[in-house]
């Protein structure tokens, strides 16, 4: 290892000379000018013709100036994580960094989602008569109710489903049938659970990181993990616990494909069991499957495929064998999408106006990022032919996947909107890219990213 090699290791940063900090600066103020863009045309549509459904465009959101209980707490923890959150993660010891950005995550969205009051911000958000709560009374007989989903999901059908359950498979509602049968049922266990194991989406980020070798990239991006502005959305909404769903599965991917894994094939089974989880969870998690491989040619291990592959074939198994099929599923839920909103919603605003929504939940910061990412493909590429990726090279590849399910996602139409939460699951992923800014000004984007999900949260009052 030469010199200036061992310097820039030890002081953690990226290398700065191939793209200068103005460039980070113009690319964020070109964020900044599609998101007010995609604000002014929006407003514009929706005044002179009501079809964007949206109060707030392009957010799922209505203006309400305001603070709560959670203002204190949320202004603290950001103070704490932009002054402290660089040294901490580099000094910490492995696992109790892990453990740390797992329990700060949870803290942060949970002072976020109390700005809006416990009830409203909380305990109340599931209660929607849209919302998968309002259906857990029908699965008194979970294998009737599986046999008989697709019957109920298009409107106009006996008993139709309500929205977001008619618009997942099953799995999303049967999560919260689970709780409810284990005696947790209502909307407060139901919030705290989505806050707490959507919290966990960001250590498991991490855990797939250091497993591809890039233990220098997830320290660094460690901060920018627990303040992300898409926290806003974690708490509380089934997405974020989607979105941990899908982390953890990647991370155990990751672990499996290392080398000297313990346990590789456990581990990739366990892998391909949430994985496939996830695609009961969310018919648009089938993008995942971008991000799973990868994983795997950051590793240049495909020896965990077989196993993930029986792990998820598993899971579609069982539901298959208990009446439903996904196929079909998929087939009724884009007839019943176009039965409502998503008819009139027009494509051509939203094609690029979700695009601005992922400058927001991702944050300026990895937005900047993601174009140094993007820059390093074709080196990263290269390097797969020579040897296991590693640090910017990893980076790159995962921050690349993750917008390349984005760009499917909203290319696909079936995402009209309300993006800030339903890409949740990939919009963490682009997070990471933030380990390929400059040292010296890794302060200052955290001050952004967490001032960015505090002007969200205390201005508007956000649909989820």
């Amino acid at each position: 290892m030469t010199q200036p090699e061992l310097h820039r290791r030890v002081r953690g940063g990226a290398d700065t000379d191939r793209a200068p900090f103005r460039t980070d600066l113009v690319v964020a103020a070109l964020a900044v000018l599609l998101f007010t863009t995609a604000a002014v045309v929006g407003t514009r549509i929706q005044d002179a013709h009501g079809v964007l459904y949206v109060a707030w465009p392009p957010l799922y959101a209505t203006w309400l100036p305001h603070t709560g209980p959670g203002t204190f707490p949320a202004l603290v923890l950001a103070a704490a994580v932009v002054l402290y959150g660089p040294v901490v993660a580099r000094a910490l010891p492995w696992r109790p960094l892990v453990w740390s950005v797992w329990g700060a995550s949870v803290l942060w969205t949970t002072a976020l989602a109390l700005v809006d009051g416990w009830r409203r911000g909380i305990a109340d958000r599931l209660l929607s008569p849209h919302e998968y709560l309002a259906s857990v009374d029908r699965f008194h007989d979970v294998g009737a109710a599986l046999s008989t989903f697709t019957e109920h999901v298009l409107v106009g059908q006996p008993d139709n489903w309500p929205t977001h359950v008619a618009g997942h498979p099953p799995g999303a509602v049967l999560t919260f049938v689970a709780l409810d049968r284990i005696g947790l049922g209502g909307g407060a266990w139901a919030g705290i659970w989505c806050v707490v194991v959507g919290a966990s989406a960001s250590a498991a980020v991490l855990v797939a990181l250091r497993a591809l070798g890039a233990e220098g990239a997830a320290r660094r991006a460690a901060p920018f993990l627990v303040v992300v502005p898409a926290a806003v959305w974690v708490g509380v909404s089934a997405d974020g616990y989607f979105a941990a769903v899908t982390a953890w599965g990647l991370a155990l991917l990751a672990v499996a494909a290392a080398p000297g894994a313990r346990a590789p094939r456990s581990a990739a089974l366990a892998a391909g069991v949430l994985l496939g989880w996830s695609v009961y969870l969310s018919y648009g998690l089938v993008l995942i499957g971008l991000l799973a491989v990868a994983v795997l040619l950051c590793a240049r291990n495909a020896r965990p495929l077989p196993y993930a592959l029986g792990g998820a074939l598993a899971v579609a198994a069982a539901f298959t064998a208990a009446g439903f099929w996904w196929w079909e599923g998929y087939q009724l839920l884009v007839e019943r999408y176009y039965q409502g909103v998503a008819a009139v919603r027009p494509y051509g605003y939203w094609v690029w106006a979700n695009l601005a929504t992922v400058c927001v939940t991702a944050g300026l910061a990895a937005v900047a990022g993601a174009r140094r990412a993007l820059a390093r493909v074709p080196e990263a590429v290269r390097g797969l032919r020579r040897a296991p990726s590693r640090e910017d090279a990893a980076v790159a590849l995962l921050v690349t996947a993750a917008l390349c399910a984005v760009a499917a996602a909203t290319l696909s139409g079936m995402s009209k909107g309300e993006t800030e939460r339903i890409w949740l699951p990939f919009v963490l992923w682009i997070v990471p890219a933030v380990a390929l800014l400059p040292t010296g000004h890794r302060r200052a984007w955290l001050a952004v990213q967490a001032a960015t999900a505090l002007m969200v949260n205390h201005l508007l009052l956000t649909g989820w």
